[in-house]
């Protein structure tokens, strides 16, 4: 291991230029590139090294390793020889990773959410000295520099923001939208769908509201967004810690939601009261159908219409839309059901397949808040934030640039001494925005603000 190690070790030095990446997945490579090309020594550790071989490929300043993240040891060795660690790995190794910077005082940056357990570490970082950037990808990421920036300016006029809406949405673009369900999956799908699990809360005119998880796709709202045009959208989990968090004092009105095609919370309703996500273990389901998984589920015997017995038990009629998107999906055929631990698994295998995007297809990313604020004279404006960005055919999805170019900015500013914060922290003040935000824009990742008179 040690022999092996040296290979790939790279000392570091004091002008902060050496940089590992954890993680290789499908948004890392717009990243990983744009510190290879700004001259960053980076070395990406992945367990398929074959994935890290790849980002690196034809630069002489980036190395691939391969490492097996919960060997202790091994991520501690390897974590010594660099400046910044990075983590792009699901969010259950972070806080082992963030222990480990600590004990060998490394600075690290995330694009997930903070948790409790790197937030103790806050005191300990200050102490040190070391910075743990984290929620610096797309939501989060994005969403908090983008509101923060509107939301200072309008405090700097001295004007109150009394409305504060957020959406946000990845999407198969509009040329691309050409299944029932109106979604396309590039990555594993099982985030996404664990999240139609999700309660949520949130402060609307003054009056906090609490969504149970059963009701969540019950509470949707329609959107329209230029030149796009309509779209659902749903809560995004607890809104109201945002209210402090980005010091809207005055607001009646804090709501977080996520933007789907229309018919998504219907259908998912549906498929949520089916139990087509629990996540109970299952067992002998060797050479079980998805028309005898449904059966099983509704209670009747697989000889019978197993399709008509469905539509009985959830309330909709045989020829309704989501009843037939069911059947498409293959949930009704007579092929073997795959070899899973759960429901969801299943359910998940079946979208991997008939929910991808096919060669050459863009994705699509919508982000926009909007802001409705009272200036210092007590007149009224309605301020939009929006971002609408596409990925490029043959190349990086908008998921993958949107998530990992904000995290590889700030890497970069990181480097560079730019920021000077120290401790836990998440993109919301100016010393870190606003020179991202700028870098963003000249990547072709661009905001359009605009402002209306309601007076």
């Amino acid at each position: 291991m040690n022999e092996l190690f040296k290979k790939y070790f790279t000392d570091s030095g004091a002008n902060m230029k050496n940089v590992l990446v954890l993680g290789a997945g499908l948004v890392s490579r717009p990243g990983v590139t744009y510190l290879l090309q700004n001259n960053f020594n980076v070395t990406v550790a992945e367990k398929e090294v074959s994935k890290a071989e790849k980002l690196t490929q034809g630069f002489s300043n980036g190395k691939a390793y391969q490492i097996t993240v919960e060997n202790r040891e091994e991520l501690e060795l390897l974590i010594k020889g660099y400046d910044i660690i990075v983590s792009l790995l699901p969010w259950v190794y972070n806080t082992k990773i963030a222990e480990l910077c600590i004990k060998n005082n490394k600075h690290m940056a995330t694009a997930s959410y903070v948790n409790q357990e790197i937030n103790k570490l806050d005191k300990e970082a200050r102490k040190k000295g070391l910075l743990f950037l984290n929620e610096i990808g797309l939501d989060p990421g994005i969403d908090h520099m983008s509101a923060m920036k509107i939301i200072d300016e309008i405090h700097d006029e001295e004007g109150k923001v009394l409305h504060f809406y957020s959406y946000c949405g990845g999407l198969p673009a509009p040329e691309a939208n050409d299944n029932p369900f109106g979604y396309k999956f590039s990555w594993s799908p099982k985030g996404v769908v664990i999240a139609s699990k999700n309660s949520a809360r949130f402060l609307e005119n003054g009056e906090i509201v609490t969504i149970e998880s059963r009701d969540l796709f019950l509470n949707k709202r329609i959107e329209n967004v230029d030149p796009l045009g309509k779209f659902e959208v749903y809560p995004n989990r607890n809104s109201l810690p945002y209210k402090k968090l980005y010091e809207l004092k005055e607001a009646l009105t804090v709501f977080r939601g996520t933007y789907r095609n229309i018919g998504w919370c219907d259908m998912f309703k549906k498929i949520v009261d089916l139990g087509l996500i629990d996540e109970t273990p299952i067992s002998n389901v060797k050479g079980i159908t998805f028309k005898k998984m449904m059966a099983d589920i509704i209670g009747v015997d697989e000889n019978e219409d197993v399709y008509i017995k469905t539509a009985e038990k959830i309330g909709l009629s045989s020829n309704h839309s989501i009843m037939k998107n069911l059947k498409w999906l293959g949930l009704f055929n007579d092929l073997p059901i795959p070899d899973c631990e759960t429901r969801l698994d299943i359910f998940c295998e079946l979208l991997i397949e008939k929910l991808k995007y096919k060669t050459g297809e863009k994705d699509m990313i919508i982000l926009q808040h909007k802001f409705t604020i009272e200036n210092k004279d007590k007149t009224k404006d309605l301020i939009t934030s929006t971002l609408i960005d596409y990925g490029i055919p043959g190349g990086d999805s908008s998921m993958a640039r949107t998530v990992s170019l904000p995290l590889a900015v700030a890497v970069r500013m990181m480097c560079e001494g730019k920021i000077k914060l120290t401790g836990v922290q998440i993109p919301i003040k100016k010393e870190i925005y606003s020179d991202i935000l700028k870098e963003l824009e000249a990547l072709n990742i661009k905001i359009e603000e605009n402002r209306f008179s309601l007076s």
